[in-house]
């Protein structure tokens, strides 16, 4: 079994070879797989990181922006009651604004008379000479009687020397449903951005606050547009405004930096607060950890590879040495025919075979005609010479593979012809004889002048006794008979083989 696995490798180097390269190549595919899962699993695991982020800055921004909403919601009732107006401005102050709006983090808070000017704040200031009635949180309210908290644009404070903040804004109306002002709470900016710098982004992370309508509030990095650009036409705006929550990784088209967004909407607000690490310090640990176990894969995959690709051709040469050795052990030195133990073997061969397959078998036995006088006239050499120039012309007359010609000694000559009639058998054998003879040999020792063959021919169809040797003893007695009649000739017979022991 060892030594038939080896041969079938040393006919088939290409396939060994292939099977060779399939093999590695399943073998690094599973550990790939192995290092793709993992990666995934790190990506899997920062979003989920990114997730919990969003989430904890969203309830802050939920429960600031909750408390300063109720802080309103006081200030609007206070001040539509017309005996808070009668108080002095110390304790109208302290009616309207309570301690939720004195948070660091808002700006100041105020009431705004019908035409946008400071009626009343939590500082105590009332700005005489300017009117915040353009404002966009002034005028949302005064045109929509059923407006309800209302949310700004970021916008630059007339009165902390144009730093940015938001405001939040409800309508106080009269009596009557007239509008008379609004109630409102400025909140800096700054509120934004700390939410952002106390999460750890990564080197190259990033984070967002945005309005619903695309209004940047905060980012990390800093936006090229900064705080009050519009991110509305960016590609991925419209499935983040559209969706109250989700994940998608970028392809870096922004500043070059492929990142992995999280986001969410803050409930019952129009911000939205996005997470982005970036994919290359997501993955930075994960290469560290699987780039050994790459590059060792890698070679080994290729080591085996290289390796099953040398065995295969080591045997493929060992397997052609064989044959050629097989080859030369079979062979006649001189004629290049199969010699006497190639021809015995492949007669016997033959035999079983028309037995088996009961089909005829013909053997022709031929010898050169007075060759012993051919040596003694011109030499062994010139002898050599014509065995060789007898051995070809044989040769060529048998044309079928499945055809044997072989030296059987000296200068005998036998051709095997496997499932061949008696009469094909004897075609084949003159036309031998006349390709002999047609080369044109000379030969003083002979009586025509020239080399040539005589032949015997026997068959049997099929066999049915004796055996190669009976066939081969039939095929020798004709030939004697043609060397009798004369020579240069074809003599045969049919009759049943006899075993000649």
């Amino acid at each position: 079994m060892r030594i038939w696995t080896s041969r079938a490798i040393g006919r088939h180097p290409f396939v060994s070879g292939v099977s060779g390269v399939i093999t590695a190549t399943v073998l690094a595919g599973f550990t790939f797989l192995a290092l793709y899962d993992s990666r995934e699993d790190e990506l899997r695991h920062a979003v989920e990181n990114a997730r919990n982020l969003v989430t904890l800055i969203s309830r802050d921004l939920g429960r600031t922006i909750n408390l300063y909403d109720m802080s309103l919601r006081g200030v609007v009732l206070d001040a539509e009651r017309p005996e808070t107006w009668t108080l002095s401005p110390y304790l109208r102050e302290r009616v309207l604004f309570d301690r939720g709006l004195g948070s660091p983090i808002s700006g100041d808070a105020y009431v705004l008379d019908a035409q946008g000017r400071v009626k009343a704040s939590k500082s105590g200031n009332l700005y005489p000479g300017l009117s915040f009635a353009a404002r966009d949180y002034f005028r949302v309210q005064q045109n929509n009687p059923l407006a309800d908290l209302y949310f700004s644009n970021p916008f630059h404070s007339q009165v902390r020397n144009g730093a940015f903040a938001v405001a939040l804004s409800r309508r106080i109306d009269l009596p009557d449903g007239t509008f008379d002002g609004i109630a409102m709470v400025s909140i800096r900016i700054e509120y934004f951005e700390h939410l952002l710098d106390n999460v750890d982004l990564g080197p190259h992370g990033g984070g967002f606050i945005v309005l619903d309508n695309g209004t940047l509030l905060a980012s990390r990095p800093p936006s090229r547009g900064g705080v009050g650009s519009s991110y509305a036409s960016t590609p991925n705006f419209a499935d983040i405004a559209g969706h109250e929550s989700g994940s998608f990784i970028s392809d870096g088209s922004l500043d070059g930096v492929a990142r992995m967004y999280t986001y969410a909407h803050v409930p019952g607000t129009p911000i939205i607060v996005g997470i982005a690490p970036a994919v290359e310090d997501v993955l930075a640990e994960w290469r560290h950890r699987n780039l050994l176990a790459g590059v060792m894969t890698t070679l080994f995959g290729g080591a085996y590879v290289a390796a099953a690709w040398l065995f295969a051709f080591a045997l493929r040469d060992k397997t052609r040495a064989e044959a050629e050795l097989q080859r030369v052990a079979a062979t006649d030195a001189l004629t290049g025919l199969a010699n006497r133990r190639a021809f015995d073997h492949r007669l016997a061969q033959e035999w079983r075979r028309a037995q088996r397959e009961q089909t005829p078998l013909s053997l022709l036995f031929m010898d050169i005609d007075h060759f012993k006088r051919f040596n003694d006239t011109y030499g062994h050499a010139t002898g050599d010479e014509v065995l060789a120039v007898v051995a070809e012309r044989i040769q060529s007359g048998t044309r079928r593979a499945e055809d044997l010609a072989a030296r059987y000694g000296g200068e005998e000559f036998a051709v095997v012809l496997p499932n061949t009639s008696l009469e094909g058998a004897a075609k084949v054998a003159e036309k031998i004889r006349k390709r002999v003879e047609s080369a044109g040999l000379a030969h003083e020792g002979s009586e025509r002048g020239q080399v040539t063959i005589s032949i015997g021919c026997a068959s049997c169809q099929p066999p049915d006794a004796g055996g190669g040797a009976a066939l081969l003893a039939a095929a020798d007695a004709q030939l004697y008979a043609a060397k009798a009649a004369g020579r240069n000739r074809v003599m045969w017979q049919t009759a049943a083989m006899q075993d000649p022991a």
